[in-house]
């Protein structure tokens, strides 16, 4: 698929890459519209295609007493009114079939979880919305794999298709990124690097998944080096008290100082 096909995207002659970001999940409408405006005010500066993501609600929690969400319908119309007050797209994730047809009333484009990126049923239910389907990589698979879960989207009638790679499992409690991995699936869909989540450290004994945010600059730059299309990255003014993900999140007071780097350094790369 083209960028363009994406409703409300803006700033597509730029030559930029494009940026799906915001909180892990969405915790209340006052720090999504905080987030939100922090992140349209920089990405307009710098002409930076944006889609805010937020999740509506977390089903792959490690413990039965983490934060789930505020309530599916209260924080899908908040991803709503975030998409229409801003004038951006809006991109959330689904866990079950019977949430695609749901989200797909709120949303601009449905993401399918890494870890549910196998499951034919819900793949499938999110393509025949007809909305963009945006397929995280399994941390457990090839990205050579990922050709046949952009092939069940493209076998329901719909060309809108994303590929995420969100880095692949190293051990039990690590995360690496294969760079070799982006122009491989290129081929298949416009490809985008999980900036955050490929720093996570999962599987932690206390039941809650640590991170390395002090290098997020560091993978962040080379994937602009790689090529790819676009780039996803959670990011929260208070880190340390977000409700979901806080240990690989960029803090947003840092966010306009990466995107000043990524920008320049795509910058080049287009000169040649």
């Amino acid at each position: 698929m083209n960028i363009n096909n994406i409703p409300k995207i803006k700033n597509t002659d730029a030559g930029n890459f494009f940026l799906l970001a915001g909180p892990c999940a969405i915790e209340g409408e006052a720090m999504a519209f905080r987030i939100a405006e922090h992140i349209v005010k920089v990405t307009d500066k710098l002409k930076i295609p944006f889609v805010f993501k937020g999740s509506f609600k977390k089903a792959n929690r490690s413990r039965i007493d983490s934060f789930t969400g505020i309530g599916d319908i209260d924080a899908l119309k908040i991803l709503q009114k975030v998409g229409n007050e801003f004038s951006v797209p809006t991109v959330t994730d689904i866990h079950e079939v019977s949430d695609a047809a749901m989200a797909a009333e709120y949303v601009d484009i449905l993401q399918i979880p890494a870890f549910l990126v196998r499951q034919t049923d819900l793949v499938v239910a999110a393509a025949k919305t007809g909305k963009i389907v945006n397929l995280k990589k399994g941390q457990f698979m090839s990205p050579e794999s990922m050709k046949h879960a952009v092939q069940k989207v493209l076998d329901c009638n719909n060309e809108n298709v994303l590929i995420t790679d969100r880095g692949t499992m190293f051990g039990y409690q690590d995360m690496i990124v294969d760079y070799r991995g982006i122009p491989t699936m290129q081929h298949y869909a416009p490809t985008i690097l999980d900036i955050t989540h490929s720093l996570q450290q999962p599987n932690q004994s206390s039941g809650v998944t640590g991170g390395r945010p002090d290098l997020i600059e560091t993978i962040a730059k080379a994937g602009i080096a790689v090529g790819v299309d676009g780039i996803f990255l959670e990011t929260h003014f208070n880190p340390a008290e977000a409700k979901s993900d806080g240990a690989n999140m960029l803090h947003l007071d840092h966010f306009e100082g990466l995107m000043n780097k990524l920008v320049a350094i795509r910058q080049t790369i287009n000169k040649f």
